[in-house]
């Protein structure tokens, strides 16, 4: 099977385009693009490590997805949190184009990329990197998320594992992602001058904390869509 690729864009206004070209691994969905030479210290292991994180420097020496925001935060060094941009995201299903602010641009392709730079906290979020959704709203993540820790307990039961239908599994994911992106955020304020990054993560922060507390209430609120599976 051929890599899947996404493409990011991002234009601020005034500016020229950056352009991200993603390539994962089809059956993995590990980022394969090349890792930066030289990585500043800000990615090393050791510097704002998580305190739940189970990789240790002498195995590890770079925090994985921090080694994979370093071009992100080179690009984008003097663009400020709520700079206009174009974002657009051409995967091979679809284009998807949205005037928007920066971090919010910079947050979707972090987002992206989190879920798959090997962060053993993060890779929970791999099936839904591969039916990446730019831009998603909340109750768009809270359905999307849901649904795929609930398709994951189906085949968990099919590998004679028992599964977990209550969604505690996907609060403790969201909590330990809470701690990465706490994290992640102080490694970049070290790494930058400009706020953008930084806000990215804090946007994408918002999110994490905010879904293990909006998913009964929200999912609630969808039962209605769900009535004919009731009937009969």
């Amino acid at each position: 099977m051929k890599p899947i690729a996404i493409e990011y864009r991002i234009t601020p206004v005034d500016a020229a385009t950056e352009i991200f070209n993603l390539s994962f691994d089809p059956h993995t969905l590990d980022l394969v693009n090349a890792v930066p030479d030289n990585p500043p210290s800000w990615t090393d292991l050791d510097f704002h490590q998580c305190h739940h994180c189970p990789l240790v420097p002498s195995q590890t020496p770079r925090c994985p997805l921090a080694l994979r925001l370093v071009d992100i935060v080179r690009r984008f060094k003097g663009l400020s949190s709520f700079d206009k941009t174009l974002l657009t995201v051409i995967t091979e299903e679809r284009v998807i184009s949205q005037k928007t602010t920066a971090q919010r641009s910079i947050s979707s392709l972090i987002g992206l990329i989190s879920a798959t730079s090997g962060c053993p906290h993060t890779i929970f979020f791999r099936p839904m990197a591969r039916f990446h959704l730019p831009l998603a709203s909340e109750a768009e993540t809270i359905y999307r998320a849901s649904s795929m820790y609930m398709l994951a307990q189906y085949f968990r039961r099919n590998t004679d594992k028992t599964p977990e239908f209550n969604l505690q599994g996907l609060k403790q994911i969201y909590a330990n992602t809470g701690i990465v992106n706490f994290t992640i955020a102080q490694r970049l304020r070290a790494a930058s001058d400009t706020d953008s990054a930084v806000n990215a993560i804090v946007l994408l922060d918002m999110f994490v904390k905010t879904v293990p507390y909006a998913i009964e209430e929200s999912l609630e609120g969808m039962r209605h869509l769900f009535a004919p599976y009731f009937e009969g």
